[in-house]
């Protein structure tokens, strides 16, 4: 199975996870492609952080292989507002593509400092990447920081539902209007609202895909709590339905399990994002109880990911890091606790 949207950790987050614990978790529960997003601590917008990045993951790949065990390590980029870095961001993809998979930008602040807020902003994003001729996946965390509720007590208040259709809808708008050639991917995609706008894009012919997480899935706000707390938020029992529904009528393309570990003592410090991987399981027996059939499962938990990425053979060849691009890499950028 393929989960599209992992956080591991490692580097300067290894106390919560590392790349081969990540991996060695998921595979446990059945999954064997990881794509992993880039919000990492340091984060991964230069090439220099990629091929070290990719490094980890091609060790744990081999790691399994010892064992017996196929795995297979895919990467998203970072983007930031900064045209030069978008540029170099494009080129690795090209150059290392499968193994970069993707590009990712996050639309407001998250985990991590990378969000990219307002939408003039974001407007020069899609305009560089068509620019740049980028055909790829852009997959997006949709938060409009403008609308969140700054002095609200609750989670889901601060980050309200709206905050999410709006910058959804916005992406839409932005990438039509900057003539943007590759595929919108909306990120765990948690609102009806949301996901009508996507149908509505959908309908037109645009490029666009949305996945959906365990936990938007299978709570709703009810389940909220400094434990169960993650971005976006967990929504009241209405949007839950129609990401629900979504899975049936084919609306929301896959299912990814946004797996975030944390240790305890952030949590308790207000830390966003919970563990994927058990919440995967625990979907595809809720789906298979509620009468979903095996092809629909598969295209959810494998096949509709791998198309939209253009990932369609697991077994060609894929780029390899060498020795000197590491340390090449590790000259220009150090990272402590790369292995």
């Amino acid at each position: 199975m393929t989960d599209p949207h992992v956080h591991f950790r490692d580097w300067n987050q290894s106390a919560k996870e590392t790349v081969l614990h990540g991996m060695e978790t998921g595979a446990k529960a059945g999954f064997n492609v990881f794509f992993d997003m880039p919000n990492t601590n340091p984060p991964v917008t230069s090439n220099e952080n990629a091929i070290q990045r990719i490094h980890l993951g091609e060790h744990a790949e081999r790691e399994f292989r010892e064992r017996g065990v196929e795995v297979h390590y895919h990467l998203y980029l970072g983007i930031t507002p900064d045209p030069n870095q978008i540029e170099e961001m494009v080129r690795t993809y090209d150059e290392l593509f499968p193994r970069v998979c993707a590009l990712k930008m996050f639309a407001s602040q998250s985990t991590g400092d990378m969000g990219i807020i307002g939408k003039e902003v974001q407007q020069g994003i899609y305009s560089r990447l068509a620019e740049l001729d980028y055909r790829g996946v852009l997959a997006v965390h949709c938060e409009k920081e403008e609308l969140f509720a700054r002095t609200a007590s609750r989670h889901s208040d601060v980050r309200p539902s709206i905050s999410e259709e709006q910058s959804v809808r916005d992406q839409i708008d932005c990438a039509g209007k900057a003539g943007f050639k590759g595929t919108l991917h909306i990120a765990h995609i948690s609102t009806a609202g949301a996901l009508e706008a996507v149908k509505a894009a959908k309908a037109r012919g645009m490029r666009i895909t949305c996945g959906a997480t365990p936990h938007h899935i299978l709570l709703n706000i009810d389940a909220e709590s400094d434990i169960v707390k993650m971005n976006p938020p967990l929504r009241p029992e209405s949007d839950r339905l129609a990401i629900w529904n979504g899975l049936f009528d084919g609306s929301i393309d896959w299912i990814e399990s946004d797996h975030a570990p944390h240790t305890l003592q952030d949590k308790q410090n207000g830390a966003s994002g919970i563990p994927g991987f058990e919440g995967m399981l625990l979907t595809i027996k809720a789906l298979r109880e509620a009468g979903m059939d095996e092809a629909r499962l598969n295209a959810l938990l494998c096949t509709n990911a791998l198309e939209a990425f253009g990932i369609n053979d697991l077994s060609s060849t894929v780029p390899r890091i060498t020795k000197r691009m590491i340390t090449e890499a590790h000259k220009a950028y150090p990272i402590s606790a790369w292995s």
